[in-house]
């Protein structure tokens, strides 16, 4: 347990890919990462990747869900939490973090940070980043927003959390899906303090568009 470590959870919007993606960098970061995954979560996983994930602690299997890139992960530094496992160390504030990040989070899940409603281990555990007053990063990825959802948003900066939508720019010059997804994840990570080369910063040259 050390402050490097981070937590990281999936609930059931769409952007599975900006998830499992972060998983992935932070693993090859070096960092150690806490997993919770809600049974929305899996369900949108399903849809959106070939991955099938089982949520019993006994039956969950971080190849499943990474898939190819699990070969070329130190995989002893995923630390798998039930979503309803209130003895996990992130359910404490003795529980040392770096911050914590919901990728991606559902509106639900919003609403539940937001009014302080701890149904389950990854509400409980960003309500402990807040009180903490650690990084707590929510990647909501929902169009249009409604009042409440705004209203939610503003709670929960209010509250000392960073509301990073899932919005990827286009001054990266992105050619595939893939690049869109690291600028997000780029942008995750900023807030963590992770050093990564994902995507291209505002004023460096673009790199050169290949030939037609």
């Amino acid at each position: 347990m050390a402050a490097s470590d981070l937590v990281v959870a999936f609930t059931g919007a769409s952007g599975s890919l900006y998830g499992l993606r972060l998983v992935e960098v932070l693993l090859r970061a070096g960092r150690n990462v806490h997993l919770t995954i809600t049974p929305a979560a899996v369900e949108v996983l399903e849809a959106e990747t070939d991955s099938t994930v089982r949520l019993a602690s006994q039956e969950f299997d971080a190849n499943a869900l990474l898939g190819s890139s699990a070969a070329k992960l130190d995989l002893a530094r995923l630390h798998y939490h039930h979503f309803r496992d209130f003895r996990a160390g992130i359910a404490s504030g003795s529980f040392l973090t770096g911050g914590m990040v919901i990728c991606p989070c559902s509106l639900g899940t919003l609403a539940a940070v937001a009014h302080g409603v701890s149904e389950n281990l990854i509400h409980r555990a960003a309500d402990v980043h807040l009180k903490e007053r650690r990084k707590l990063v929510l990647v909501p990825r929902e169009t249009p927003l409604g009042l409440i959802a705004l209203k939610n948003m503003v709670a929960v900066t209010e509250a000392g959390a960073v509301v990073l939508p899932a919005m990827p720019a286009f001054y990266t010059r992105p050619r595939s899906l893939a690049d869109m997804v690291d600028f997000v994840v780029g942008r995750v990570c900023d807030q963590l303090g992770v050093e990564h080369e994902l995507s291209r910063r505002w004023g460096e040259e673009p790199n050169p568009q290949p030939p037609p």
